[in-house]
Parts: C-alpha cells; sequence; structure tokens
C-alpha cells in the first residue's frame, strides 16, 4: 500500500510539474512556437511507473492518467501518428507536424529518464526491483512480428476513431470516452506487444532491450500504429485529404434540401394578366391614352 501511494504522489507531482510548466510556457513563448514544441514537449507519458501492483490497480491508474491527460492536454497529442494523421488531415503544416514528432521524441526520452531516475531513489521495493531490471530489459513484443503489426495496428485503429469522433467535442465527453478506449484497447492488447500504439513511446520504453531486432521492434511499433492510423482516417473521413480528395467511400449529398411546396391555384384574372404582358412586350408601348 505504501508503495502505491507514493506512485500516486509520483503522478500528481508530475502531472503539477507539466501544468505549472504549460502555464509558463504558453505566457512566455508564441502561439504557435507553444502549439508545435511547448505543449508536446510537456505532455509526457512516463511508461510503465505503476507496475507491481496487480491489473487491476494499473489499469485503474492508466485510466485515470488518460483522463488527465484529455482534460489537460491542451491540443497536444504526445502521439506520431495522431500528429501525422492531423498532418494528412490538412489540419497541420508540414514544418509544425515535423516538429511536433521530434519534440514527442524527446519529451518521451526525457519521460523515460526520469522515471528511471525515480527508480533509482528506490522508495518501494518495486523500484528497487524495477532499477535492477531496467539494466537488462526484456521485449515488450511476446508474439511474433506479424502478430504484433496486426495487433499495434488494430489497437491504434479504434485509438484514432475515437480521436477523430470526438475531437470537436466538449473535453467532459471527450477525454473519458478515449480514456476507456485506452484502457480497454491495453486491457486486450498488453499481453502481446504491450499496447503501445505510440511509436514515440515505444521508442523510449522497449526499443533497447533484447529479445527483438531494430527492424522488427520498427516494424510492430512503427509501422504498424502508422498503418492503423491510415485505415482509421480513411475509414472515418472516405478519403485522405493529403493524399487524395475524392471520397471513395460515402456520397456528397445536399445538406439543404429545398422544400416543395403545392402550385396555388390563379384566378382568371390572373392567368390572363401575363398573356397580357407578353402582348405589350411585344408590340411596344401602347399610344393610347386614358
Amino acid at each position: 500500500m505504501a508503495g502505491l501511494n507514493v506512485s500516486i504522489a509520483f503522478f500528481f507531482s508530475i502531472v503539477a510539474l507539466c501544468e505549472v510548466t504549460r502555464r509558463l510556457s504558453k505566457r512566455i513563448f508564441p502561439p504557435k512556437l507553444y502549439s508545435c514544441f511547448a505543449s508536446e514537449l510537456m505532455l509526457v507519458e512516463i511508461g510503465p511507473w505503476v507496475g507491481g501492483f496487480g491489473p487491476d490497480v494499473s489499469f485503474t491508474l492508466l485510466f485515470l492518467l488518460f483522463l488527465v491527460h484529455g482534460a489537460s492536454f491542451d491540443g497536444a497529442s504526445a502521439n506520431p501518428a495522431v500528429s501525422l494523421q492531423e498532418f494528412l488531415a490538412l489540419n497541420s503544416p508540414f514544418v509544425v507536424t515535423v516538429s511536433k514528432l521530434l519534440v514527442q521524441f524527446m519529451g518521451m526520452i526525457a519521460a523515460d529518464a526520469l522515471t528511471k531516475l525515480y527508480w533509482s531513489r528506490e522508495l518501494t521495493d518495486f523500484h528497487m526491483i524495477q532499477n535492477i531490471m531496467v539494466q537488462d530489459c526484456s521485449s515488450s513484443l511476446r508474439t511474433s512480428v506479424s502478430h504484433g503489426i496486426f495487433v499495434e495496428a488494430t489497437c491504434s485503429f479504434f485509438f484514432n476513431v475515437a480521436i477523430l469522433r470526438f475531437r470537436s467535442s466538449s473535453p467532459m465527453y471527450r477525454a473519458p470516452f478515449v480514456a476507456l478506449t485506452v484502457t480497454a484497447l491495453a486491457y486486450t492488447a498488453a499481453p502481446f506487444t504491450g499496447a503501445f500504439f505510440n511509436p514515440a513511446l515505444a521508442f523510449a520504453v522497449t526499443f533497447s532491450c533484447s529479445g527483438n531486432s531494430l527492424p522488427e521492434y520498427m516494424q510492430v511499433y512503427w509501422l504498424g500504429p502508422t498503418a492503423g492510423m491510415l485505415v482509421a482516417l480513411f475509414v472515418y473521413r472516405g478519403n485522405i485529404p493529403r493524399l487524395f480528395q475524392t471520397n471513395l467511400l460515402y456520397s456528397q449529398k445536399n445538406k439543404y434540401r429545398i422544400p416543395k411546396g403545392k402550385a396555388i391555384p390563379l384566378s382568371g384574372a390572373e392567368q390572363r394578366q401575363p398573356k397580357a404582358q407578353k402582348a405589350t412586350s411585344c408590340s411596344g408601348p401602347s399610344d393610347r391614352t386614358e
């Protein structure tokens, strides 16, 4: 119980630190620099720091992590696959997207270093064990490469569909739904690949571990989430705007319907009036005076 309290205290301390730094950065940096650099750098994932407490506690804390993530992310994604999705949907220019990708990897590496420093303090027995294991970590990929690609792509697909569906929704609805989606995906896929579906997080946590080669890691944790994101964007929109504009899945119907009114019968005088007007227009102005 003491170890859990220490981990929860560490979690809220990191959240508070990120929030204070983000607010200061928002005042110091220009809006564009803040949106593509500071906000992404501060929104970091700190890896499996809640492990060792059983799946019920771990997944509960994971849900809380993404709930806080969704409520305080301020437009940042901390996920390269989501940033690529925004670029392909014409919501982000090329230079901004590249800047976000670089900063996201920097943030993940910094978060991994901070987590290892936290473990090195050995505040609990679990931290002492984790500090020993981190020196010779094993791969999170516990299945074949092809199956791992499928698992990560599937997780990325559902995650990106949730992001697209609730992008414009209020954080009150978006945050819990996305957090629940991530938790369900992690519960299902963690035994196979660790359920990262985040290229930067996987790079920081598992790429340095033994058990698989670098090309295998890249196929599973980079190619898989990217493929899942592409399929999600295509299924949700029917096209990929950066690559092609034609909607291949959904027909474009007019949103505005013109009501069809009933014809109003005209009186005899009104029916004869157009003929008189036509005769006048053809014969020219009348010379008769009253």
